[in-house]
């Protein structure tokens, strides 16, 4: 059997690129149906309060982030390197980041009048510059107070700082106050017209997210034995779940305006996923069945970054149909090579998967070439 380890960069856990693969694969699935009129119900986010699979993938994301960050941020910080200089690199990569994101907004148009400007790498971008800022500053207790203080601040800003003509405490799409502020200061910049999920208040737990994230970071690098660190993730990963949803009867689990209660339940579900992985890989040796998620995961940004454009480019692209009209060649391939032999809804999931075997072939090339594109 092909010994894969020679291929990766060393000082890294295997477990966390193959989880870090495994959500990027998820991300690209859900959001590349051949057809939203056609998609199983497990894969699309929840309508507003409550919870699908689909609204697990962008919190383990962060989650993810926050891991990787005791792998690589503090270490440098252990030491001794110089803070400004660490700050100065997190500040860079942020912005890049960040910048990828409006790019990939923008395109194929342009229109910088008319996108949208938050989005999924904004986020990521702002939420590692101020859990760096964080992880800079304070030790592991002080992580841990920031991560509990967000929450709660954020629980008391969702629900007892009024909006105006919808009172305090409204939790609708249009009333709550992170989307009040989000039209205040993006207009109609947004996703939905009044609202954006990933608006500029709700970015505050998402940092905890992360913070959380660093937390079981600083556990993975532990002198414990694995299995019992691998208990551990499945003993706090436990917890979060129910803590989450007891938090959920006061403040509803929801992902579009990231409650408080989602942080904790999300995390919870994200220590359960990495603590099979960690159990699996580094305390059983058994990595085979983890390849392909260790290639997505050793180019994530990357994977995700070309599904987006490679969709926008088939969505441009016009072909013809019947009537003498036109469709896109997005539209045209799921109509054409999908649904005659799968059906409209199985043809949807068909299309989604095959997209994945697609990118996974190009991440496979830059695997093999050991080629890992960072930011």
């Amino acid at each position: 059997m092909t010994d894969h380890r020679a291929a990766l960069p060393a000082g890294r856990l295997t477990s966390l690129d193959v989880f870090r693969g495994i959500t990027i694969a998820g991300m690209i699935l859900v959001n590349n149906p051949g057809s939203w009129s056609f998609v199983y119900p497990p894969l699309l986010h929840a309508e507003w309060h409550g919870w699908t699979p689909t609204d697990l993938i962008f919190p383990f994301f962060l989650f993810i982030v926050g891991v990787a960050m005791a792998f690589s941020l503090v270490p440098r910080i252990e030491r001794g390197d110089s803070q400004r200089e660490i700050f100065f690199k997190v500040l860079k990569r942020s912005m890049i980041i960040v910048g990828i994101g409006l790019f990939l907004n923008a395109f194929p148009r342009f229109d910088v009048l008319e996108m949208r400007y938050p989005g999924v790498l904004q986020r990521i971008g702002v939420v590692f510059f101020f859990a760096s800022v964080i992880a800079l500053k304070t030790g592991i207790k002080g992580q841990a107070i920031a991560a509990i203080l967000l929450l709660l601040c954020y629980w008391a800003l969702m629900t007892l700082v009024p909006v105006p003509g919808y009172g305090a405490g409204n939790l609708t799409p249009d009333g709550n106050l992170a989307a009040f502020i989000d039209r205040a200061v993006f207009g109609s910049h947004t996703w939905r017209e009044t609202w954006d999920p990933e608006g500029l208040l709700s970015t505050m737990p998402a940092i905890s997210t992360t913070l959380l994230g660093l937390l079981t970071g600083h556990l993975l690098r532990s002198k414990l034995a694995r299995s019992e660190i691998a208990g551990w993730l499945f003993v706090l990963g436990w917890a979060g779940i129910l803590l989450g949803l007891i938090w959920s009867l006061a403040f509803p689990i929801n992902k579009n305006i990231w409650t408080s209660s989602y942080v904790v339940f999300t995390a919870g579900a994200a220590l359960q996923f990495l603590g099979v992985c960690y159990w699996l890989i580094d305390v059983m040796g058994w990595k085979a069945w983890a390849f392909p998620g260790l290639v997505f995961g050793m180019n994530a940004i990357a994977v995700y970054v070309l599904s987006g454009i490679l969709v926008d480019i088939m969505l441009v692209i016009r072909m013809p149909a019947a009537g003498g009209e036109t469709t896109s060649l997005y539209s045209w391939i799921y109509q054409h090579l999908f649904v005659p032999w799968a059906g409209p809804l199985n043809g949807s999931l068909a299309f989604a998967l095959s997209y994945i075997i697609l990118l996974f072939g190009a991440m496979y090339v830059l695997y093999r070439r050991k080629i890992f594109l960072k930011v």
